[in-house]
């Protein structure tokens, strides 16, 4: 510690450092701070601007500051002390550790450590980081109001008859055994989960919907209480009613098809990511508004546990859920994947409408989200083109649309691999939402990627120069010029001499095996994935080769015969 204090102070007050010029009880609040969040170290004997002004010790000094920090703390809390000396003054240090069974008080007030401050908790916050602690969810707990009388077995069998034509999970016996097995239920007890799920009657807890034409002027007003999965369907059907639908007549077929304003997979995850995530400790009711533009989904409790809104614009984060029993259970019904891909699968429901846009805040103890669009998809060829057409297209218009925000992001990022958000917004000069956004698009074209965590992670460049991309939108137009002067009659014959080796390569992978990845070819070819998407994607321009099915059951098919279009 005394080795690199000079370093410490150059980095300033942080998530886990803070200085003070003499000990008293905000030292005690921010150590409270640090053992409820990740640990860190107070500084005495320092400024805010990291410049040491020295404590004076007497002989019984740090056994006081440490008797009082004992006896103000529940649990006490006890931390190590160190003395420095530098520039001929002292400096203490008192240190401690993230505690194992949160939260922990100072005279009955509760914190943790935000950025560079100390965060007063809330009871909901309170609650939740005391259940987290001792890995409790309270949709286990076991009802006091309720008993298994309040149970009805007819949701209960229809819950058991979904799981099983899941596939999940198998649920054999009576209703009654099935909800033990799943510990729903205890003898008579049932816990509060099970009453959510299945009860009788009326929910305890409010799903209130609306139609607005502006914040003050309301068309429709709509209040649900009803058990969980009733409440997602109702809930589904009221939003689709209020959605403006366009027809599109394409010539290929007599019927007309329909297009909804929204993506109903996306509205579905959102009514999903609300009902399971919402605090049932929190009286407030779920609240979702349809206006013209945009529909805003509300719901009491903010983020749970360390995740934060950065790691949602991201594809790497882990989630944890703060209703465990109620996520089971539509995880096993199918109607959810693993914790933490709903936000990933909204964001690949709304490419499909180009100017769609879902954002996302922490509000007044709560979580909104917000999907909204500025133009109507009217029309299926609105459909925003795949990743690989993106990537495809990328290097013609590179140098025209490549932006210097872009630019300056890169070259950050490989000259510092663990630069974060905040330092990058501060260098390039735009908003750090600004950043979260250009870096997706870094990500989705593939010259960057993230290893690890937001905060503990780094960032991977694939080293790729502006006039590498710029040699490679040559060789593309190159490569165009000699695929359109093939005829068919040569083109089977000829195309092997517009092809390198790795083309050669990856078309007799595909062909030994049409569900290869694109990171498996990376590996098996030796090359980088872009690589591979701009030679796959060549491949596809000649007609040789395509992508065939759904997004999870796709294939690759390889066709020898003739150039596309000609017979």
């Amino acid at each position: 510690m005394s080795n690199n204090i000079q370093q410490i102070l150059r980095q300033g007050e942080g998530l886990k450092a803070e200085f003070k010029t003499s000990f008293n009880v905000e030292t005690i609040e921010t150590l409270v701070a640090f053992v409820n969040s990740k640990g860190g170290a107070v500084y005495i004997g320092v400024n805010n601007n990291g410049e040491i002004t020295g404590v004076q010790l007497g002989t019984e000094s740090i056994q006081q500051w440490t008797n009082e920090i004992k006896s103000k703390t529940e649990p006490s809390i006890i931390p190590d002390v160190e003395v420095i000396e530098s520039e001929e003054k002292n400096v203490v240090v008192f240190i401690v550790n993230e505690f194992p069974v949160k939260p922990v008080a100072i005279q009955g007030k509760y914190y943790k450590r935000v950025d560079k401050s100390n965060h007063l908790l809330s009871i909901s916050e309170i609650s939740d980081m005391y259940m987290r602690t001792m890995q409790y969810s309270w949709d286990a707990y076991f009802s006091r109001d309720y008993s298994i009388e309040d149970i009805d077995f007819k949701k209960v069998q229809k819950f058991i008859d979904r799981v099983n034509s899941i596939g999940r999970f198998s649920l054999e016996g009576s209703p009654t055994e099935c909800l033990r097995k799943l510990k729903y239920i205890s003898e008579d007890k049932v816990t509060n989960a099970a009453i959510l799920l299945f009860g009788k009657g009326e929910c305890p807890y409010n799903v209130h919907l609306g139609r607005f034409k502006t914040e003050s002027m309301i068309i429709d007003d709509r209040m649900l209480r009803l058990t969980l999965f009733d409440a997602v369907e109702e809930t589904q059907k009221y939003l689709i009613s209020q959605m403006k639908v366009a027809f599109e007549i394409t010539g290929k077929t007599t019927q007309r098809t329909e297009i909804l304003e929204y993506p109903v997979p996306a509205i579905r995850e959102l009514i999903l990511n609300c009902l399971i995530h919402r605090d049932y400790l929190s009286p407030i009711d779920v609240q979702i508004k349809v206006f013209d533009n945009f529909i805003t989904f509300y719901n009491p409790g903010k983020l749970y546990g360390d995740l934060t809104i950065e790691d949602l614009y991201t594809t790497t984060y882990q989630a944890s859920t703060r209703n465990k029993l109620i996520a089971d259970a539509f995880y096993l019904t199918g109607d959810i994947e693993k914790y933490g891909s709903g936000f990933r699968r909204i964001r690949n429901e709304i490419k499909q409408y180009p100017t769609m846009k879902h954002e996302f805040h922490e509000i007044a103890n709560g979580f909104l989200a917000t999907v909204s669009y500025t133009e109507r998809k009217i029309s299926l060829q609105d459909v925003e083109k795949d990743t690989d057409d993106v990537t495809e297209n990328f290097t013609n218009s590179f140098t025209d649309n490549f932006t210097d925000n872009l630019k300056k992001i890169l070259e950050l990022i490989e000259s510092k691999p663990t630069v974060t958000f905040d330092e990058l917004a501060e260098k390039v000069g735009i908003t750090k939402r600004a950043i979260i956004n250009n870096t997706n698009k870094l990500k989705r074209l593939g010259l960057i990627e993230r290893i690890g965590t937001n905060k503990r992670g780094y960032w991977r460049s694939s080293n790729t120069t502006v006039a590498e991309l710029e040699f490679n939108r040559e060789n593309d137009l190159k490569f165009n010029k000699q695929v359109n002067e093939l005829t068919s009659d040569n083109f089977t014959d000829n195309f092997t001499n517009i092809f390198t080796n790795n083309v050669k390569k990856i078309l007799e992978l595909i062909e030994s095996k049409p569900t290869i990845t694109l990171d498996e070819l990376a590996e098996k070819v030796g090359i980088t994935k872009r690589a591979i998407i701009n030679n796959t994607n060549k491949l596809k321009k000649t007609g040789l080769l395509e992508r065939t099915g759904g997004a999870k059951g796709d294939y690759w098919k390889v066709n020898k015969r003739s150039k596309p279009g000609k017979n």
